[in-house]
């Protein structure tokens, strides 16, 4: 079904919703947008670098065998 929407459709479709929402709106829709999305890289290499450091931090806990006398 959306394939066959094509340039004059999607054109059709910008300009209904530039009207409906007008230039405003919009603009501080995808401002809001935009700082969605830095804020959940951030967070992922947040995520990312506190694993690598749990991960460095990691000891040893193999099992050491005591000598049998």
């Amino acid at each position: 079904m959306l394939n066959n929407i094509g340039l004059p459709g999607i054109l059709l479709i910008a300009v209904v919703v530039l009207v409906l929402f007008g230039r405003g709106k919009i603009s501080s829709l995808m401002g809001e947008v935009g700082k969605g999305i830095t804020s959940f890289k951030k967070g992922i290499n947040e995520g990312t670098k506190e694993f690598e450091d749990e991960a460095a931090e990691a000891k040893d806990i193999t099992p050491v065998e005591k000598d049998k006398a």
